[in-house]
């Protein structure tokens, strides 16, 4: 099936619509906007004491957009409790060009060298979509939520949009609003002239 090209992915972001691919359809891509949405409030990431006290002993060091393949394969990679994945190849090509065009970035977790955890998204002004994350090691991806939340809050970003509600999302702080909410806080974070990494 052809894949959406990268800048009608990126238009439909900037409409409050995203793309997943459904593997039991031979990764046929189906186009979403949920109501309600799930946000994570910039000043509202719930951050467990276990997980402050990672931050603080800073066993990872964080960094962005230099593994952003690594991160998205990793992401798409099959999981215990997820033997297939939405993040289809076609997918994957265009995040990548979106990354390549400075759209779509990663946050990533490393210990020695070795890339441990990590999360990716797409940013358009003050707007970011967190797409997906993962781990190998014990709240590494937290921590790239955590660091993600806060060069957020620094760049003058807005919105934080996680799409669907989890238990595990929750657990982090996301609330669920209108989507007549949500678009009108897209438009206000979209027209924001933020820049997510240089």
């Amino acid at each position: 099936m052809k894949r959406p090209t990268a800048q009608l992915v990126l238009s439909a972001y900037a409409q409050g619509i995203f793309p997943m691919a459904h593997p039991e359809e031979d990764y046929r891509i189906y186009w979403y906007a949920p109501d309600p949405r799930a946000i994570i409030p910039l000043d509202g990431l719930i951050v467990s004491r276990r997980l402050r006290q990672s931050v603080r002993q800073a066993i990872y060091e964080i960094r962005v957009n230099t593994a952003f393949n690594e991160v998205i394969a990793q992401c798409a990679a099959p999981r215990e409790i997820e033997a297939e994945t939405w993040i289809s190849e076609g997918l994957t090509a265009v995040f990548g060009e979106l990354h390549r065009l400075g759209f779509a970035h990663s946050i990533e977790a490393w210990r020695d060298d070795c890339l441990v955890g990590g999360l990716y998204g797409v940013g358009i002004g003050g707007f970011f979509a967190g797409e997906s994350m993962f781990f190998r090691e014990t709240n590494a991806s937290k921590l790239c939520l955590v660091h993600l939340v806060e060069r957020m809050r620094a760049r003058g970003f807005s919105l934080l949009d996680v799409q669907f509600m989890t238990a595990h999302l929750r657990s982090l702080g996301a609330v669920e609003i209108p989507r007549s909410d949500y678009e009108s806080q897209l438009v206000e974070a979209i027209g924001r002239p933020c820049v997510f990494a240089e």
